[in-house]
């Protein structure tokens, strides 16, 4: 039974381009500016982005394209659009799926949680950029800089605390006025930064020992467990599992190819991590330094070198400008999906729902603000609260909720139902799409969550 509508109660985006650069900018976050680069120079450069590209084309793309075309055949939240279509379908206990939905939404809060405060981190990073405080600094004085603004409690949540009620206001502002606004400005903006990084880096830094780093193929690191690491990227760079796409596909207008959109999404997000690697490295070699993952590399290793550096402060101050355009970008796709969850089981306005969502997520996110500072002993497991809830979302509920997903759309729904949500005119390519969906992809998300509930990546 087909279940499409024309257009989601809570909005539509005005064009096909808008939902690119909204799913684009969903995808590319901080963890894939600052990660994906180096675990591509240290697993093997080429080959291991041959194994990613692999790993995007047969885990990544066909969830993704499950994703959105839940969204649009439904066209509401994540759990109802689960639960209408299972419903549909004719399955069997249709409300058990719209818990999926809501397992994946509330993963995007948790991460949000803390997220916020790494965001959070990033603004006062600019800030400090801009006044000059990595001048003629050296990697001690770096270092305890940021030590010290992390074990501030109260500074860290005020900066935190600014980016999501910005976050909020953006998402309280509806499809329209307030994500669709805020993209048209942001992604433009950040390509035009991470532009300018590059061509800096090209002509001042070792742009040759960049290249080499990231792309220089060695075949002989490509383990097992460096093709899980490649599998589990593959899967949380897109922004998969969360719900996200789910929502976003809703707002899909119905003209479009979901399976062409999906692949060129796929690709802006792999080139933009690349072109952060090319900004990053060649500043970080020309100066004798270490690349680092993480916050470590952000937080510490590019400061030193922004500091040493003609121009550091311009540039210092483009390159936080930019990280902190691809939080935002990030952090209001996150929450999209449980403020449009919380809208239609309890029926109020969006504004509410941000109010309401807002105060819970600053609430959690004073466990990682502690885990920083005042609650930095071990709470469980021998983790902090700030990895505690680190390791239940992204570890466990992100995959968790994408292999649920691949189970429903390629086993447990009539695969000709979902022709007219994807709008692919080849029927070779919408039976590879939907055999690989089946067979490959749940294989290949099982083994990420298998990995981190044992602790091989």
């Amino acid at each position: 039974m087909d279940v499409r509508k024309d257009v989601s109660p809570h909005g539509q985006w005005s064009s096909r381009w808008i939902y690119f650069l909204a799913a684009t900018g969903s995808a590319v976050g901080l963890g894939n500016i600052w990660k994906f680069p180096y675990i591509t120079g240290v697993y093997g450069g080429g080959a291991f982005v041959i194994v990613y590209l692999g790993c995007i084309l047969l885990i990544g793309l066909p969830l993704l394209i499950a994703e959105a075309a839940i969204g649009r055949r439904a066209r509401h939240s994540p759990a109802a659009s689960l639960m209408t279509i299972a419903r549909a379908e004719g399955r069997r206990y249709p409300r058990a799926w719209g818990a999926v939905g809501w397992l994946a939404a509330l993963a995007g809060f948790l991460i949000l949680s803390f997220y916020t405060v790494i965001a959070g981190w990033v603004v006062y990073y600019t800030l400090a950029a801009l006044e000059g405080a990595f001048t003629q600094r050296s990697a001690v004085e770096i270092t305890a800089l940021f030590e010290s603004h992390v074990a501030r409690p109260w500074v860290v949540l005020a900066y935190s605390t600014g980016f999501l009620v910005a976050t909020m206001v953006c998402v309280g502002l509806g499809v329209r006025r307030g994500l669709e606004a805020s993209l048209r400005f942001s992604m433009p903006v950040l390509i035009l930064l991470l532009v300018v990084l590059v061509i800096y880096a090209t002509i001042e830094g070792d742009f040759a020992a960049g290249l080499q780093f990231l792309f220089r193929p060695d075949f002989s690191a490509l383990t097992w467990p460096v093709v899980l690491v490649a599998m589990g990227h593959a899967f949380f760079s897109l922004g998969l599992g969360a719900g996200t796409m789910i929502i976003y596909g809703a707002y899909l207008p119905g003209t479009s190819s979901l399976p062409r959109t999906a692949l060129e999404i796929s690709l802006a997000d792999t080139a933009v991590a690349m072109l952060a690697g090319l900004a990053l490295f060649p500043i970080v070699f020309a100066h004798g330094l270490e690349p680092g993952v993480g916050p470590q590399l952000v937080f510490v290793t590019v400061p030193i070198a922004f500091g040493q550096m003609p121009g550091g402060v311009l540039i210092g101050t483009a390159f936080f400008l930019m990280l902190a355009l691809a939080a935002f970008t990030s952090a209001i796709s996150t929450i999209e999906p449980l403020m449009t969850t919380v809208v239609e089981r309890f029926g109020c306005s969006r504004r509410q729902a941000a109010c309401w969502l807002g105060a819970a997520v600053w609430l959690v996110s004073l466990g990682t603000v502690g885990s920083f500072s005042w609650w930095s002993e071990p709470l469980l497991f021998n983790r902090t609260a700030f990895e505690l809830i680190d390791f239940l979302a992204s570890n466990l509920m992100l995959p968790a909720g994408g292999l649920l997903v691949a189970l429903f759309v390629g086993w447990l729904t009539v695969g000709d139902g979902w022709r007219g949500a994807l709008l692919e005119r080849s029927e070779l390519s919408f039976r590879a799409w939907y055999w690989v969906l089946r067979y490959i992809t749940p294989l290949g998300i099982a083994a990420v969550l298998i990995a981190a509930l044992t602790g091989r990546t």
